[in-house]
């Protein structure tokens, strides 16, 4: 309790709000999804309706420890992932599954149609072949050492 008032983060309830959501078998589903790289939009849009379940963004954040104090003059916005929801959703389910179908004239409908431009729809494309790559690498054991070696040397 005193770490609570103190402001040292809540890792306790944060785990507990994971369970409550967590899904042993959609769980196991995603992780074999990973490993043989077909992880897709509709599979990041489910992840982040998973996190939307668990509450408040900034709530969440503050039960790291050392985070509720960082966080205390930042305001995160509620709706932190509008925008990337309507990006997907503004996808068509063909585009969802295989991101490499976006092309030029695709990413400029998906950015009108969701009311962004399309710097945001590229900027989510590279952020999301960038996390795939890297939950690839976690999920099928690869070398970490040699990641982390590779960060080193630039």
């Amino acid at each position: 309790m005193a770490d609570r008032i103190l402001g040292m983060g809540d890792i306790v309830s944060l785990v507990e709000r994971a369970q409550e959501q967590f899904d042993a078998d959609q769980a196991r589903l995603l992780q074999k999804k990973l490993a043989k790289n077909q992880f897709s939009f509709n599979d990041f849009l489910s992840q982040i309706q998973q996190i939307k379940k668990m509450g408040n963004l900034k709530d969440l954040a503050a039960m790291i420890p050392g985070m509720g104090k960082a966080l205390k003059d930042i305001d995160i916005d509620d709706d932190a992932f509008k925008h990337i929801e309507a990006i997907i959703y503004s996808m068509t389910p063909a585009e969802r599954e295989d991101p490499s179908l976006l092309n030029g004239t695709r990413r400029k409908r998906i950015a009108d149609g969701s009311g962004t431009n399309i710097q945001e729809v590229n900027r989510l494309i590279k952020q999301f072949d960038d996390t795939r790559k890297m939950m690839r690498m976690v999920s099928t054991g690869k070398n970490m050492r040699g990641m982390m070696g590779n960060m080193r040397r630039r």
